[in-house]
């Protein structure tokens, strides 16, 4: 049985950069030393790559790396770095990613996020010498856990009417 193809409403700027700031905020909440709270900016980073890779890009992935940086008083230029590598694998895949049910998108948000936290682990193993133990790759598998969830919020003010309203002219 197919599924009904929806047409998306354009995403408004505010819309995005409000998702954004929420993320933002979200990180700065004091869950982000347990084991296992995803990194919503990197989430949501993702999500809009995938989703309007020409509005959301490489140089918002730096400015809010950058902004992580200074909120996790980490190394300068880590998790900036880390947000342009997933921003632009992201944007590559961006095509490819929207064909597959929201699962399976999951299945390939899951790489990029594993591949971003691999970037961090590697420049703080290089600058301290200390190795935080493989449980420290769990965040990504709760972030593309709660894939579907972002999915579903972010394009909520998007979707169209499924039945159509003749007092509007879309």
């Amino acid at each position: 049985m197919n599924r009904p193809q929806y047409i998306l409403l354009p995403v408004s700027p505010l819309f995005i950069a409000c998702s954004l700031a929420g993320a933002f905020l979200l990180n700065l909440l004091p869950w982000g030393r347990f084991i296992g709270a995803p990194d919503f900016v990197a989430l949501v980073l993702v999500f809009w790559g995938v989703h309007q890779p020409r509005k959301v890009g490489i140089g918002t992935a730096f400015f809010l790396g950058l902004l992580m940086d200074v909120h996790d008083a980490t190394l300068f230029g880590e998790n900036a770095l880390a947000y342009t590598l997933l921003s632009y694998f992201a944007i590559m895949l961006h095509r490819r990613v929207k064909w597959f049910p929201i699962m399976t998108q999951a299945l390939h948000v899951l790489p990029l996020l594993l591949l971003a936290q691999a970037v961090q682990l590697t420049v703080r193993f290089i600058v301290s010498g200390k190795f935080p133990g493989w449980f420290y790759f769990i965040e990504s598998g709760v972030a593309a856990l709660l894939w579907p969830v972002v999915t579903l919020i972010l394009l909520a003010p998007q979707r169209r009417a499924v039945d159509k309203d003749h007092t509007r002219p879309i």
